[in-house]
């Protein structure tokens, strides 16, 4: 009776160590049909390279301390049918026992990310850094920051970007700043240093569909995800969204002084510009140099070589020219998206805002460091000065209000009560998050 329980126990052994090899066999063929499992992580930098507009750059991740820039590894489990002599070389394990059995019955969403970009030159470090705080405070979703700034600038930003890594919402990927080498010069020089990056960043950030760029003189008030939600209400034919320079024509720069074509009756402001850059990169546009349509990265140079004596504001004047021609493929959102002094200096005259409150405040002009615009100076001085925890956050409302108080000699110091209001708000929401997803 023994021999037959010691055969019977032999066989199930035998079919049981059969059935783990016939899972491993399989996870081996299903890893090498589908390429290996875990997603190419988006590109760490890119710059340019020959004639494709790809380079090398920077680049560390601190969302759940995984570095993009190679220090890091794809995420994979070990089990028992894939150990570790099956695994590639850049692959962590997990020890784990019937998770193989389940891995390729369901499939894991990846997470979205917004994509921002910004370009800083000189002496814009702390503004700079001031706006990225300014958006990690809010947000909701992991941010991917995207840095373009001189290479003198680039340890003071890792420094200090490294130092947020205890937050966990965000990577970052630093980037040097750089042109078509063959026409280098005549776009450094146009308009400020640097300013007209932001046209080439769809052929430098290949990998990424969408993005946000902002001016680095930008102050979130709202959570990024806001903003970016407006992607969605694209409709087929349009590839950016940006908000009127103007609200009121009799103030307007571009109808009364231009002497080039405009978007609209008072032009279009890029301080903020949302992109499909996937979009952008496919669309043929429509132009007055030739009856060929070109796409976006040959229709740039053209466009200089023609208006270049006659474009004030450089890159801005470019995309005003571009969206002339093809009106169909922008979406235009309200003033309170992008505010401006122009929105008050003279009488306010952005209706949106003085509703809902202001969403992003665009401080041009340098109204953030001269006594001119106090009220701009207030909400700047507040969230440099504010750190990420959430007593310095959820307190610096009412000093802040008593130094807008100060601002009513003002016309935007009149209404000062629009600059915080969406703030309020916006702390208010972040106060109810769960702690984890503040």
């Amino acid at each position: 009776m023994r021999r037959y329980l010691r055969v019977v126990v032999l066989c199930l052994a035998c079919g049981f160590c059969s059935l783990l090899y016939a899972f491993s066999q399989l996870a081996v063929s299903l890893e090498e049909g589908a390429g290996g499992v875990g997603g190419k992580p988006q590109a760490a930098a890119a710059s340019w390279l020959g004639g494709d507009g790809r380079g090398t750059g920077t680049g560390r991740s601190v969302l759940g301390g995984r570095g993009y820039g190679g220090t890091g590894c794809k995420e994979f489990s070990l089990c028992y049918w894939n150990p570790y002599w099956m695994l590639p070389s850049d692959v962590c394990g997990m020890n784990c026992f019937w998770e193989a059995a389940f891995r390729y019955g369901v499939k894991m969403q990846p997470i979205e990310r917004v994509h921002l970009a910004v370009v800083a030159c000189g002496e814009r470090l702390e503004e700079t850094v001031t706006m990225l705080k300014s958006a990690l405070i809010f947000s909701i979703k992991p941010l991917q920051f995207h840095i373009f700034a001189e290479d003198q600038l680039h340890d003071s930003f890792k420094g200090i970007l490294d130092s947020w890594s205890f937050l966990q919402t965000f990577n970052y990927s630093l980037y040097p700043i750089t042109f078509p080498s063959e026409n280098a010069a005549e776009w450094k020089k146009l308009f400020k240093p640097c300013a007209s990056q932001r046209l080439f960043l769809p052929l430098i950030l290949k990998e990424v569909d969408s993005l946000l760029y902002v001016d680095t003189d930008i102050l979130f008030l709202r959570p990024v995800d806001d903003i970016w939600s407006l992607l969605k209400k694209f409709n087929s034919t349009q590839i950016a969204a940006m908000a009127p320079e103007h609200e009121e024509p009799r103030i307007g720069w571009y109808n009364r002084f231009a002497r080039h074509p405009y978007y609209g009756k008072t032009g279009v402001n890029s301080g903020v510009m949302l992109m499909n850059m996937t979009r952008m990169r496919r669309k043929y546009f429509k132009n007055d140099m030739t009856t060929v349509r070109l796409r976006w990265g040959d229709i740039l140079m053209p466009l200089l070589k023609k208006y270049k004596l006659n474009i004030t504001w450089g890159d801005q004047d470019l995309l005003n020219i571009i969206f002339f021609h093809n009106p169909e493929s922008l979406f235009v959102f309200p003033c309170q998206w992008n505010y401006r002094p122009d929105h008050c200096i003279y009488g306010s005259n952005c209706q949106e805002a003085e509703e809902e409150g202001i969403f992003i405040l665009h401080g041009n002009r340098g109204v953030y460091h001269d006594d001119k615009q106090p009220a701009f100076r207030a909400i700047y001085e507040a969230l440099r000065n504010c750190s990420f925890e959430d007593d310095s956050i959820h307190s610096l409302l009412k000093p802040l209000e008593l130094e807008l108080q100060k601002t009513v000699h003002t016309y935007c110091g009149k209404i000062y009560k629009i600059f915080i209001k969406q703030l309020t708000k916006s702390i208010q929401d972040r106060y109810d998050r769960p702690p984890k997803e503040r």
